[in-house]
């Protein structure tokens, strides 16, 4: 079993308020280079921080981390765009960071890095996969994305916050929409363009990655919520059919009452995995059962696993050892680096052409 980040950034993701971002822009740009070392190492390695929401809700790669230690799957991630080095090992397809999708053509390497990441996933020796994201902002793109595809699956995507501020995203998408070259609609016959003018990178390498497995017979496991919908969405409009699941938490679900339609629509098979993060013993981890970060960084694959094992009831201690250790990285009376959300206004790195 290989679960596969693919991890990335967008710029759509400085709106003020659209996402769970933290009290420093200079840090948050980090977020998902840190998820993928928690994943890999079990802690940060390189990344300066560790993502934790303003309220205190860690990053739910600390579940996904926890999981991994309990059953010993293998991680693979990819480089969906990323705007920050990570310390993790990375497989590359080409992808740059994204930018703010009210701009015009914010995603040039979308069509590039879904050919590559398709032929990687064709590619792939594993029998069954896991496919998850971190990206910041990225719940807003998946929700332009499936406006382009003419895919009304979900009235509004889900959010890393617990009220979802639906009226901004909506403002969001239509300016998207204003600033492209696409129209709602006309990008079901060209996925690769919806995501290069209204998404991110993100979107463009897992669907790459998921049509090439299920092309060569991988069986694959969507880990987490409705940005995983507009993934699946975009494999359908690129020509493939195969039937897939959809794994993800009972509090993403209790977020989105039309999920189970959402992915009959779209050939998936829905699985909810409730970790019990509510009880008095999770601690920090109860967040989660309040609404914030509902999903992200595989873990609703992650508690897939973790079930059909019959491992779940273990996932709680397992995530709280991971998170003391993660924590423990900090000086004696530091708070918590808050960086669950945005990007800084900095520089995007010359990457090539």
């Amino acid at each position: 079993m290989r679960v596969i980040l693919v991890a990335g950034t967008t710029r759509t993701a400085e709106v003020d308020g659209i996402s769970a971002a933290g009290a420093s822009r200079d840090l948050l740009v980090h977020t998902p280079s840190a998820d993928a070392e928690i994943i890999t190492y079990g802690d940060t390695v390189r990344a300066p921080v560790t993502p934790v929401s303003p309220s205190g809700c860690p990053t739910p790669a600390v579940v996904t981390r926890a999981v991994r230690e309990l059953l010993g799957f293998e991680v693979t991630v990819v480089d969906g765009g990323l705007a920050r080095p990570t310390g993790a090992p990375t497989v590359s397809v080409g992808a740059r960071p994204g930018r703010d999708i009210r701009e015009a053509d914010p995603v040039r390497t979308a069509p590039g890095a879904f050919t590559a990441a398709r032929r990687f996933g064709r590619a792939l020796p594993d029998d069954r996969i896991v496919i998850g994201e971190t990206i910041p902002g990225g719940t807003t793109t998946a929700m332009a994305v499936l406006r382009a595809l003419g895919e009304d699956v979900v009235p509004s995507t889900s959010s890393s916050l617990p009220e979802n501020p639906v009226d901004l995203k909506e403002r969001v998408v239509a300016a998207a929409f204003d600033a492209s070259d696409i129209e709602p609609g006309r990008g079901g016959h060209t996925p690769e363009l919806a995501v290069r003018f209204v998404g991110d990178p993100v979107l463009a390498t897992a669907a790459g990655l998921a049509a090439g497995a299920l092309e060569s017979g991988t069986a694959v496991v969507f880990g987490g919520g409705t940005q995983l919908l507009a993934v699946a969405a975009l494999v359908r409009h690129a020509g493939v059919p195969d039937r897939a699941t959809l794994a993800t938490t009972s509090y993403l679900a209790a977020d989105v009452p039309e999920l189970a339609d959402a992915a009959a629509a779209l050939n998936l098979d829905l699985v909810v995995s409730d970790p019990g993060f509510d009880a008095p013993a999770a601690g920090p981890l109860s967040a989660y059962a309040d609404g914030v970060a509902k999903e992200g960084a595989a873990m609703g694959g992650a508690l897939r696993l973790a079930d059909e094992a019959g491992r779940l009831g273990d996932v709680t201690d397992a995530a709280r050892t991971v998170l003391d250790r993660v924590d423990g990285d900090r000086p004696e009376g530091e708070g918590p680096d808050r960086v669950d959300g945005d990007r800084p206004e900095r520089e995007e790195p010359d990457r090539g052409p």
